[in-house]
């Protein structure tokens, strides 16, 4: 079903891409937008056993994508450094495929929502967490991703 990668000798590990989903701040979510377009959105994420999550608000053009077809993707640059001499880039990078869905049972949205809020502000009380997740909660929305297929490459160089 995923097509395999070209350049096997760039390919990361499974353990290596799943470093780089832990590790990184922030990637692009890409759904099916609107008249077949593709809509691809940049958004800080957590990753967790095979999931990724993200916040949302309760409306817009990406929320009505992942309305109308469940299958994403999500790419994460993890490293870009220009080498002028060689006229090239040293990179890492890694695309998940997958299905997303919006959580809607409280639980399962707090339970995400908090993961989220400890990898961006890990030293904050858990009061401080609680008081910042009440104050959106009305306004927020969680997705999940679980994914399907990974793939990580890196340069040659």
């Amino acid at each position: 079903m995923f097509r395999e990668m070209r350049r096997k000798k760039q390919m990361l590990s499974c353990e290596q891409c799943e470093d780089i989903l832990r590790r990184c701040t922030s990637g692009v979510l890409a759904v099916s937008g609107d008249d077949e377009y593709p809509y691809a959105v940049p958004l800080s994420y957590v990753y967790d056993e095979g999931k990724l999550y993200f916040h949302s608000a309760l409306d817009g053009h990406k929320l009505d994508a992942v309305k109308k077809h469940h299958k994403v993707s999500f790419c994460i640059i993890a490293q870009d450094r220009i080498i002028p001499e060689k006229y090239t880039t040293s990179y890492q990078s890694v695309i998940a495929f997958g299905n997303i869905r919006i959580l809607d049972r409280k639980q399962e949205k707090l339970d995400a929502i908090k993961k989220l809020a400890l990898k961006y502000a890990p030293n904050e009380s858990a009061e401080h967490l609680a008081l910042e997740i009440d104050r959106y909660w009305n306004t927020l929305c969680m997705l999940e991703m679980s994914i399907e297929h990974l793939t990580g490459k890196r340069a040659k160089n």
